[in-house]
């Protein structure tokens, strides 16, 4: 349709529009092309007119059958769930509306919000584990009532968490609910230690806010000082830059707004609520709860939960049911066995931690148990390297789904490739036919949209394919470990066809970083550049090292292609031009969109060229007449006539990399074999086989660079928050010596850490064990800062007590009795707090799942060890928990003999320099010169 102004008719202005739109297709055939001697040629005289589709440019199907690939990406930055949301609900009202043909099957493939859902569904799981762990371990410490004052610090750290997190914009994904169980343990440590100073106040005979004031004064800059140290070590990480730091970035954030907030709910609101409900006398512990009262909230309990579960309710009357089965059995058991672990066997462990640290302190004991833990230390670090410890960036997981991706020569055309992909299927189906009670799907795509996940081109790529494997959820797969199919597959596939590439790649546990194998060569001259990297291909083949599945270059030099080179002279002769006779070549070859059919608001192009039997004819391709006038004449030349042909081949693509020519390497690493130790094999074999001309260099990049940056990354973090730490204490204790003790405490801790790595032989992840590493620098530190720190008050009131000078040493008997008091007085809350971060985090580390929602409501548990959640977070539950449950040894035994030693350091250096005073006490001047307190 075309414009043609407007025209005046009377008084009127109407617009002129010429309708130039065919109505049919046939209006395109009877289009007149020619009229000779009154003779008229149609359109349809001398071409085919077709309504019918382009050429295929990708094939899909599912379980053998063809189908219609539909592939959905979301967005960078949008809620993946979200977005597969609105898709199921467009499927569902597309069916309800009946909009789909009831013939028409829409299968789902790859899912990846499932698995992101079961995710997070586990987490929260692991979240109500914990948190029903830490009460329990706080009701056998604290008792009933004391129980809940501290474990109040959970939900309110939690939401005022969530308002930051709101605030600024974090979502809740599985990084953050993974450092909300982080925190479970570590956010009711300072309302342990606030609790049992409250306690500890109403018992010397204070009023309830009395002893909170007093309670709180005491220990509030401890424990501030002990979360900033915590604090300190995760804020380096939030830093962390890079795809990895942006995966990872999350989980240093959400602790650090997590522990924050805990330090408030800590010195204000628990508190609070301790002065206001606190029990005083003999039953302050709740050993002895009123029965009758007892009673009647559990028969409530069960009154009120009867008519919901009458109305059909199931979650809410289960809970009050089982609130009433606890309150009953409170009543009648529990209590008994609260009060037996509170004054039997915790007053046992008093006097037996009571003897063991006399011991320790006793004569020339500290040095020993000093050299000891050093020589532990040493002996940890041997053990380590002596069993063979596999390093890896990431978690190798079980793959929920497999890529086999099959990249035949390049030039070769889709319908060849489609023919191939017949008979690949054949031998993927009979290799997965033991394994087909575990299979989910399988896809085969076939052309365009048959990319990896990691590097898409942008155009076609007619020559690839490649297939997906989905397996059934985990707990579905009946012990079978998918990584053994893929390591079948990857034997029966690799190698096998000729001329033709294969690769297999499984879902990656972390963010893309890159192939495990990837080397970059770099040079300036594309040839020398070429031989460099055949060079380099010719070492790592003959090195023989197992594990590389195939080494592939991402430039090809076998591309096809067919060069007409024109006679320039020739063609200037004629007054024609080099583009007249291209685009005469590429009309008839490619096509020349010329218009377009519409039908309703549907656009359909209208495509000219030549017929397919001429098509690829070379011979009619370059036979075709080209016009050229002369005199006024019209003359046709043949394009042979003008043209030579030759064929060759040539590259696909050159790449830049600082300006610089790059060629790529890269390969998977078979499933079984460590990344880590193939790529060491082959840097090895390069280093000592491989002489390079100056100027050509290589590089391993991909993921070996992601894993070298973070593993430097993490290492300055480390170093970054231990400077902090130091920084904090300094401050704190206005001493050199005393934060030396805690920084000593936490390099000894990671005794533990490799201990447990080595005795149970697990791998080493650089990402998720180096962040276990520095987050326990921030934990261990705690229990020993408020140890010391109450150690100090005690010698301090003690000074008071004899009347000494404030900088004075204690008689040695003395002093022994201070230290073994502060460890006393702490023992709990250390054991506590330690104790309560590992059940926090033993759920996920030994792969618990249990859905409480499923209990509840449905009676079904679901319960069953392992998966996805395991595997990824394995690792850094693991390294906390060894580390911890050493460094609570450390802080109960190791930490007051270091203090032990460096106080008589000091006292040797003031004897030597003479600036040890010399005081008699006031029964009868007893020597307190150095030599007599070590006699003592």
């Amino acid at each position: 349709t075309m414009s043609g102004g407007e025209i005046l008719l009377g008084q009127t202005r109407r617009a002129l529009r010429i309708q130039g739109e065919f109505s049919s297709v046939d209006d395109i055939k009877n289009i007149v092309i020619k009229r000779d001697n009154d003779k008229l040629v149609y359109l349809k005289d001398v071409a085919e007119v077709i309504d019918g589709y382009a050429d295929p440019d990708s094939y899909a199907r599912l379980n053998g059958q063809p189908v219609v690939s539909v592939q959905v990406i979301k967005k960078s930055g949008e809620n993946l769930l979200n977005a597969t949301d609105k898709i199921f609900t467009i499927l569902d009202e597309a069916r309800a509306s009946n909009n789909l043909p009831e013939n028409l099957t829409v299968t789902l493939t790859n899912d990846q919000s499932d698995m992101v859902r079961k995710q997070i569904h586990n987490l929260e799981n692991n979240i109500i584990m914990g948190v029903i762990l830490v009460v329990l371990v706080l009701f056998y410490f604290l008792g009933t009532r004391n129980a809940l004052f501290v474990g109040l610090a959970i939900p309110m750290s939690m939401f005022l968490s969530f308002i930051i997190l709101g605030i600024i914009g974090y979502k809740l994904n599985m990084i953050v609910l993974f450092s909300l169980i982080l925190a479970l343990g570590m956010l009711v440590d300072n309302a342990i230690v606030t609790v049992e100073n409250i306690y500890r106040f109403v018992d010397l005979g204070y009023p309830p806010f009395k002893a909170a004031k007093r309670a709180v004064g005491e220990i509030a800059v401890p424990i501030i000082t002990s979360t900033l140290t915590t604090l300190a070590a995760f804020l380096p990480l939030a830093f962390w830059g890079g795809i990895t730091g942006e995966f990872m970035k999350n989980l240093p954030i959400t602790l650090i707004v997590v522990l924050t907030s805990s330090l408030f709910t800590a010195l204000v609101i628990v508190p609070v609520f301790s002065a206001t409900f606190i029990k005083t006398g003999e039953n302050r512990k709740d050993n002895m709860p009123d029965k009758r009262k007892g009673y009647r909230a559990a028969l409530i309990l069960f009154g009120l939960s009867i008519p919901m579960f009458l109305i059909g309710w199931r979650m809410l009357p289960n809970l009050l049911a089982i609130f009433a089965f606890l309150g009953m059995m409170n009543t009648l058991i529990f209590h008994k066995a609260e009060w037996w672990f509170q004054n039997v066997f915790l007053v046992w462990l008093e006097n037996f931690y009571d003897r063991v640290l006399h011991f320790a302190l006793r004569g020339k004991n500290p040095f020993w148990f000093f050299i000891g833990t050093f020589l532990l230390l040493i002996f940890t670090i041997f053990f380590y390297f002596s069993r063979g410890i596999e390093v890896n960036f990431f978690p190798l997981n079980q793959p929920n789904y497999i890529n086999i991706e099959a990249e035949l020569p390049l030039g070769t055309d889709i319908k060849k490739t489609n023919d191939f992909m017949y008979g690949l299927e054949n031998d993927i189906n009979r290799i997965l036919e033991p394994y087909k009670d575990i299979i989910e799907s399988v896809l085969t795509t076939v052309g365009k949209a048959a990319e990896g996940e990691i590097d898409a081109s942008a155009g076609g790529t007619p020559y690839k394919a490649f297939t997906t494997v989905t397996f059934l959820d985990y707990k579905e797969r009946k012990g079978i470990k998918t990584g053994d199919v893929m390591r079948e597959l990857s034997n029966h596939l690799i190698n096998k066809y000729p001329g033709v590439l294969i690769s297999l790649e499984k879902d990656a546990m972390g963010p893309p970083a890159g192939e495990p194998i990837n080397i970059e060569i770099v040079g300036e001259d594309f040839d020398s550049l070429l031989s460099a990297t055949n060079q380099l291909i010719r070492v790592i083949e003959s090195s023989d090292i197992d594990g590389i599945e195939g080494l592939q270059m991402d430039l090809s030099v076998d591309k096809p292609e067919l060069m007409i080179s024109l006679d320039r002279e020739k063609v200037r002769r004629y007054g024609l031009s080099t583009q007249m006779v291209a685009n005469t070549i590429r009309t008839a070859l490619f096509g020349w969109e010329i218009s377009d059919y519409k039908v309703g608001e549907d656009e359909y192009p209208i495509q000219l060229r030549l017929k397919e039997e001429y098509r690829y004819n070379l011979a009619s391709l370059l036979n075709q007449k080209v016009i050229f006038r002369e005199n006024g004449k019209a003359y046709l030349l043949p394009i042979s006539a003008m043209a030579n042909i030759r064929y060759q081949t040539t590259y696909n693509s050159i790449r830049r990399k600082d300006m610089n020519r790059v060629i790529t390497l890269s390969s998977n690493v078979i499933e079984g074999y460590n990344p880590t130790k193939v790529n060491q094999q082959i840097q090895t074999a390069l280093k000592n086989n491989l002489d390079l001309p100056d100027g050509y260099t290589y590089a391993f990049t991909g993921e070996q660079q992601e894993q070298q940056e973070s593993m430097a990354f993490l290492s300055q973090a480390m170093l970054i928050a231990l400077a902090l730490i130091l920084l904090i204490l300094v401050t704190q204790f206005n001493s050199v010596i005393r934060p030396l003790i805690i920084m000593a405490s936490v390099l000894f801790s990671t005794i533990g850490v490799f201990g447990g790595l080595a005795t149970f032989k697990m791998d080493f992840i650089v990402v998720m064990t180096g962040i276990g590493i520095v987050s326990l620098a921030g934990i261990v530190v705690n229990n020993a800062i408020v140890l010391i720190d109450y150690i100090e008050l005690l010698k301090s009131r003690k000074r008071e007590e004899l009347g000494l000078e404030p900088d004075a040493f204690l008689p040695m008997n003395v002093a022994t009795e201070c230290v073994v008091m502060g460890g006393k007085t702490r023992l709990r809350p250390v054991l506590l707090t330690a104790i309560t971060t590992v059940l926090g985090l033993i759920s996920l580390a030994i792969g618990l799942n249990l859905d409480f929602a499923g209990l509840l409501s449905e009676y079904k548990p679901d319960i069953y060890f392992g998966g996805t959640q395991v595997l990824f977070w394995g690792p850094i539950s693991w390294t906390v928990i060894f580390g911890l449950t050493f460094s609570t040894f450390l802080t109960l035994i190791i930490v007051p003999v270091m203090y032990r030693l460096t106080t008589l350091a000091q006292m040797k250096l003031q004897a030597i320099f003479g600036q040890l005073r010399k005081e008699k006490n006031n029964n009868g001047g007893t020597d307190m010169s150095p030599a007599a307190q070590l006699d003592d």
